[in-house]
């Protein structure tokens, strides 16, 4: 089945272009397109979408918010958020992770790149544009509500095992399943069922939510990664 793809952008011109490119692809539908976050999320219901290619700054209800009830709602728990920024230090970054988004990319990004990252963030995977992601780590961790470097993980890190622990901080340094299992001397398959097991002690959507909690709990730090 074809990813069915719903597009949000309050640029009429940037949601035909973009409509274009993911309908040119074989394997994506486009079965929406929406000018405000409300609109958004109202499709996101109706249309059935699998993935929303969400533009953060939009009118009536901006993309974090729209991510924010998209992610919240259990009946659209299997629909992803991929969010296209203007600029990669884009401050609202981070608050679309948080709410739930599965990754982001700049709207610069090449045609194949963006097409690749649908097909990545649809599959359950996250994605964040490698540029910028050492920046939104130092972000991160220079909010308010984060803690500083070096203090001791949150009590939700608790529930988690030692080698737990340890396939987190690789994940959120950016090794996939099978580089964190060669780094840990483990199977791809047993690591898998690790990220699996912290994704749900930890109630994290995907992958991208790995690496925000692995930062703000000071379970890894930039100058380690």
């Amino acid at each position: 089945m074809p990813i069915r793809v719903l597009l949000a952008d309050d640029q009429t011109l940037v949601r035909a272009a973009f409509a274009m490119l993911v309908s040119s692809a074989r394997d994506m539908d486009v079965v929406g397109q929406a000018g405000t976050g409300r609109e958004a999320v109202e499709l996101a219901r109706t249309a059935r979408a699998d993935l929303v290619v969400m533009d953060i700054r939009m009118p009536d209800l901006d993309g974090i918010e729209a991510t924010r009830r998209i992610a919240a709602d259990e009946d659209l728990a299997d629909v992803r958020v991929l969010v296209l920024t203007t600029y990669d230090i884009d401050e609202h970054i981070v608050e679309a992770l948080r709410a739930g988004a599965s990754g982001f990319l700049v709207k610069d990004t090449r045609p194949a790149e963006l097409l690749d990252a649908i097909r990545t963030v649809a599959a359950g995977e996250s994605l964040l544009s490698p540029g910028p992601t050492a920046r939104l780590i130092a972000r991160v961790l220079r909010l308010p509500d984060a803690p500083p470097p070096g203090v001791p993980a949150p009590a939700a890190l608790g529930v988690l095992s030692e080698r737990e622990r340890q396939v987190l901080a690789l994940v959120a340094r950016g090794l996939n399943n099978a580089e964190a299992a060669q780094a840990l001397g483990l199977s791809p398959l047993t690591t898998k069922t690790h990220v699996s097991r912290i994704m749900g002690k930890l109630g994290a959507r995907d992958r991208a939510q790995l690496v925000i909690a692995a930062y703000e709990s000071g379970l890894v730090t930039p100058s380690r990664s």
